[in-house]
């Protein structure tokens, strides 16, 4: 037997490090966290203990297979790689000569986060000249509007929240989606004494175990932290020392805070002024403060608004000054300066791209008659649109054409995969080798093989070597192996790669980057044009929007014959699944294995529902029946709906995203889905 080292491919901060015991027959016996890693140390979630059941399950797709009936079947028939490959190439061939090479489109995201196989075909569609997919529909709106505050940049360790007072978890599941913060440095910090405040328009289960839950109304983020800052500000809370020396714009900021006293961000929250006041002034006068905040806020068409005014507040009661105060967000700038991701990017030559297009637009790219030309040619890896993708009948529609010719790489047979022509099998981590960076902490990792692919399955590096050869490109990138990738992306010299060799991560599955004591902004150093917080942000002025932090109410949004929708939907994670990935994987935590709405009861009684009926979600975009759960989970106008679930879940097959506007913020990235209102009603 041996003992191999990996670490998970699952989009969470986490990425917990494992351990995979392999039997003489090749086959994984043993499964376990590894208890030597200093932050997920030994403890793996809920979700990812049942990794092996993925790995061995009987449903997995082991073989290429080839569409035999229509669309959206299932029928499927099987073939060698060859045959698939032949098919593929051929229909490429076929659509560049008809139409040219922006006829085709790859869809990709972060079905799995390592690094090469996350990017593995960003070299060849570019170098094909295809269509490009922008894939700035999760943590870009909350990066670029910190960054327009702070410069782009990671702004503290998660493990500084240890030394924490007063923790703010805004618009974040912890509990859920980044267990080890929570069972780690934050509980360090409870222990010491802590308050654990959360922000939430829902009462998720970090909510339920914090000290305080502050329920606020759905894409009003901003209005609350203007609020906070108003009465920080005229209370005389903040550091007028920090401001002055550190900091750009306060003045422009005091008059714009002006405008926001707490009486009126109580009517736009739906929080009480009170309640406002005590959170602004404990926030200001507990030290060290901070807020935690990842994504949870971006995804509205407001989304960048909310994220800049919060991102201002440590700015402006110097949070910043002692370890463990500050914001805590991503951790990824430091591994993009560490390591040469210019490995798996096109070179400069193909890099500027003739026509680019949305991923949160995937069904108006698939349908309008305006694309010219309209994309006959595209492939699926990394992503299952069909149930991640917002408007998913337009979606559904799209991928229903016939002209359109649709190669999905998967594990299973998703909701996306019954649209393909050619379905590909692919590797799970168990089966091939992954450089894993980490965006909640510093921990590098090495995922080699632990076991033999399972049937005729390819990685997605593979799987493009392949169609490179078979397209005659000899360009040197596209045929390189994996571990030759890995060689080159950690051979930097920089200085946080020191004593990081591919060696090393062999030996012990996982290192730290050498960031020393890492506390950048305790004497102001900001990574901004002007090397201050920016209040102002002429980045922001540039682009023709407010360059200061404010409050933009969503749109209005109708059934389409004008029926009205006033009750917002919230579409966030469960706890048992992650993404959509385990939904076909039984699980205790799922017993009736459907998806529930929660309704509030003044809502419920409005409409005669009760729990355990059966009811109908329906706006302009599509309509899912579920059984209702009426419960104080949110507010009075607020429903909540999990969007990770298949539609196979639901009584008539639609899921969470056959409600979702497609469109994007109005910072032009990300995602505008949270907009999402609803009517419900009893179904039958």
């Amino acid at each position: 037997m041996k003992t191999v080292h990996g670490a998970c491919p699952h989009d969470c901060p986490d990425t917990c490090a494992w351990l995979i015991t392999v039997d003489d027959d090749g086959r994984a016996i043993k499964f376990e966290g590894d208890p030597e890693h200093p932050f997920t140390k030994g403890a793996l979630c809920s979700k990812l203990k049942r990794y092996p059941d993925r790995v061995y399950n009987k449903d997995r797709i082991l073989h290429p297979m080839r569409r035999t009936g229509p669309k959206g079947a299932g029928q499927f028939e099987r073939i060698s790689w060859d045959e698939a490959l032949d098919e593929m190439v051929g229909r490429l061939q076929e659509t560049v000569a008809r139409s040219g090479p922006l006829a085709a489109m790859p869809y990709s995201f972060a079905g799995t986060c390592g690094i090469l196989q996350r990017y593995a075909g960003d070299q060849f569609f570019a170098r094909l000249g295809a269509t490009e997919m922008l894939g700035d529909i999760c943590g870009a709106t909350a990066y670029d509007a910190a960054a327009s505050v702070i410069g782009p940049m990671d702004a503290m360790q998660v493990e500084d929240l240890q030394y924490s007072k007063f923790i703010i978890l805004w618009s974040t599941n912890t509990v859920a989606t980044n267990v080890h913060l929570w069972s780690g440095p934050i509980m360090t910090a409870r222990k010491a004494g802590a308050q654990i405040v959360v922000i939430d328009p829902v009462k998720t289960p970090t909510a339920a175990h914090a000290d305080w839950h502050i329920q606020v109304r759905p894409g009003t983020d901003a209005a609350l932290a203007l609020a906070m800052m108003h009465v920080i500000v005229r209370d005389d809370l903040h550091d007028k020392e920090f401001i002055e020396q550190h900091t750009l714009g306060f003045d422009k900021l005091q008059e714009r805070i002006k405008e926001y006293p707490p009486e009126r961000a109580a009517a736009i929250t739906g929080i009480d002024a009170a309640e406002i006041e005590k959170l602004a002034r404990a926030y200001a006068t507990t030290r060290p403060s901070v807020i935690r905040t990842v994504v949870g806020m971006e995804r509205y068409s407001n989304g960048h608004t909310a994220m800049r005014a919060v991102t201002c507040l440590p700015g402006l009661i110097g949070g910043w000054r002692e370890r463990g105060g500050g914001l805590s967000s991503f951790m990824l700038s430091m591994f993009f300066e560490a390591l040469d991701y210019g490995v798996m990017s096109p070179p400069e030559e193909y890099a500027t791209r003739q026509r680019s297009v949305h991923l949160a637009e995937l069904g108006r790219v698939l349908t309008d008659p305006a694309m010219d030309p309209p994309i006959e040619w595209m492939m699926v890896y990394n992503s299952n649109p069909v149930v991640t993708a917002a408007n998913q009948n337009l979606t559904i529609k799209g991928m229903q054409r016939e002209d359109l010719f649709t190669v999905v790489h998967e594990q299973f047979i998703t909701d996306t995969a019954l649209y393909a022509d050619i379905v590909l099998p692919a590797t799970t981590q168990f089966e091939h080798l992954e450089l894993m960076p980490s965006w909640g902490t510093s921990y590098l990792a090495l995922n080699p093989p632990a076991i033999e692919p399972q049937g005729e399955a390819l990685p997605n590096t593979e799987v493009f070597r392949r169609l490179s050869k078979r397209m005659g490109f000899t360009e040197e990138y596209l045929h390189l192996d994996d571990e030759e990738r890995i060689r080159r992306m950690l051979a930097t010299g920089h200085k946080y790669m020191d004593g990081i060799t591919y060696e090393r991560l062999e030996k012990d599955g996982w290192a730290p980057l050498n960031i020393g004591d890492y506390n950048p902004l305790a004497e102001g150093k900001f990574a901004t044009p002007s090397g201050k917080c920016e209040f102002y942000s002429q980045d922001y002025a540039d682009a023709g929007q407010d360059p200061l932090p404010t409050y933009e109410p969503l749109d209005e949004h109708e059934y389409g014959d004008g029926h009205p929708t006033p009750l917002h939907l919230m579409s966030a994670k469960t706890s048992h699944f992650l993404n959509s990935e385990y939904v076909n994987l039984r699980h205790p935590g799922t017993l009736k294995h459907e998806p529930l709405v929660d309704i509030n009861p003044v809502d419920a009684a409005e409409r005669d529902i009760a729990s355990g009926d059966m009811v109908r979600l329906f706006n302009r975009y599509g309509e899912v029946e579920v059984r209702a759960n009426v419960s104080d989970v949110t507010s009075a106008g607020v429903v909540y709906l999990p969007f990770n679930w298949w539609p196979e879940t639901t009584a008539n097959g639609q899921s969470a995203n056959a409600l979702t506007p497609d469109g994007v913020s109005r910072r032009d990235i990300g995602s505008n889905a949270f907009d999402a209102h609803v009517e419900i009603k009893k179904a039958g």
